[in-house]
């Protein structure tokens, strides 16, 4: 509920901050399942339509339910930060009908026909297949460095004028590589470039990105901000909250990108668990990726919270926990992962993540299936790579189906 009372533990904002009194005193602020709202007279009508007053207008504008998501999940992205005067980071929050319309809204609202995006190896398929087969169509071009070392994104910034935007996503989907947050906003800032990070493998609760001064974050609210796979979401949170009221509104409701009150009502649900869940889905994590390591049918465990994984110091850096994902390989390639996947009895075979359930699926057949296969390899993504969501089931149970599903 609006309040000034100040909360100095994650949970209590997960669960209270960004909340607004119900009118009609409901306890949790219902599903309002309307496509449109009245006006008490013409002039009010006006008024909101220019601006002059807030208030509903339209579904595909928004609602209460959608509006207490949005201002929830800008509560947690912020939580505990301050601006350059000392006073509360103001974020603003816009929530999709997907993690893909929130990306889209990004782009198409920030770049134009002749710009560049400069991003790394190894995205979500999704954004990828966005980047090379849409955005070029209008204008648009991506440029695929290494992003892990600094000196080769100086070089490709300063090699091109047109490059306005540094995408990054860490940990990235599914290699589990990191990229240094803070060091890319400070070269982006000195050449006057964007920084969008895409927030949905570690959530606000184990990274907060605003932290470093990137200009926008994203989410697939689908994953762990809901946590229990059911709906599809996806969120754009942005510094300047000037540009993100005007012009980005504008592009998300003409491209009709918009959430619907009935998922905005399950996240929002979702959210108030966010803490206890990744607390358990981190330490589950941490005992799968152990095992996992030690055991003689995996050649390579990739997991933040491993000291073999090179990016591991960075992580500790940069995120409270190294997180409930993982991949790994399989020694023996397509056909034992394969083997392994269809063994499986507790753990679910399926795409997604975040869900209280431990899913494990084979990106190179599956989620990065549109992804051209020697792309795929150089960025890391084999055959015989498996990406798992840990869930919150007992960990002795997860590792038992584990490991009979490896057993010859």
């Amino acid at each position: 509920m609006a309040t000034s009372f100040s909360y100095s533990g994650f949970s209590s904002a997960a669960i209270h901050a960004g909340r607004r009194p119900d009118p009609s005193y409901a306890h949790i602020t219902p599903i309002y399942a309307n496509s449109t709202y009245v006006f008490d007279t013409a002039e009010q009508g006006m008024r909101r339509f220019s601006g002059e007053e807030k208030g509903y207008i339209y579904g595909r504008w928004g609602n209460p339910t959608i509006t207490e998501a949005e201002e929830r999940i800008a509560a947690l992205e912020r939580f505990g930060l301050v601006d350059e005067t000392g006073a509360p980071l103001q974020l603003k929050a816009i929530l999709h009908a997907s993690g893909m319309a929130a990306i889209s809204t990004l782009f198409i609202g920030n770049l134009k026909a002749g710009d560049k995006v400069l991003t790394h190896y190894s995205l979500y398929g999704g954004t990828h297949e966005l980047l090379e087969s849409i955005l070029p169509g209008l204008g648009v071009e991506v440029v695929i460095a290494d992003l892990r070392d600094i000196a080769t994104a100086q070089q490709a910034i300063e090699a091109d004028s047109h490059i306005k935007m540094l995408y990054l996503e860490t940990p990235a989907n599914p290699t589990i590589q990191c990229v240094d947050i803070e060091a890319l906003t400070d070269l982006a800032q000195t050449y006057q470039r964007m920084v969008a990070v895409d927030n949905t493998f570690a959530t606000p609760y184990l990274q907060q990105p605003f932290m470093y001064g990137v200009d926008y974050v994203v989410h697939s609210t689908t994953k762990f901000l809901n946590g229990h796979g059911t709906a599809i979401g996806g969120i754009l949170i942005g510094r300047n909250v000037e540009h993100m009221s005007n012009r980005l509104t504008k592009v998300h409701r003409l491209l009709g990108g918009n959430s619907n009150a009935f998922d905005a009502y399950l996240l929002n649900l979702g959210l108030n668990t966010l803490e206890v869940r990744m607390q358990r889905h981190c330490h589950n994590a941490m005992e799968v990726a152990a095992f996992l390591e030690n055991h003689p049918a995996i050649g390579k465990v990739n997991y933040l919270g491993l000291f073999s994984h090179p990016d591991h110091e960075l992580a500790a850096r940069q995120m409270r926990h190294p997180g409930a994902m993982l991949s790994f390989e399989m020694k023996d390639g397509l056909e034992a992962g394969k083997r392994f996947i269809n063994r499986l009895q507790m753990c679910v075979r399926a795409v997604s993540l975040g869900t209280c359930d431990t899913l494990l699926c084979h990106p190179a057949s599956m989620t990065h299936a549109g992804v051209p296969k020697e792309k795929r390899e150089a960025y890391g993504i084999t055959d015989g790579l498996i990406r798992m969501s840990v869930g919150i089931e007992n960990i002795q149970d997860i590792l038992r189906d584990l490991d009979q599903a490896l057993s010859n």
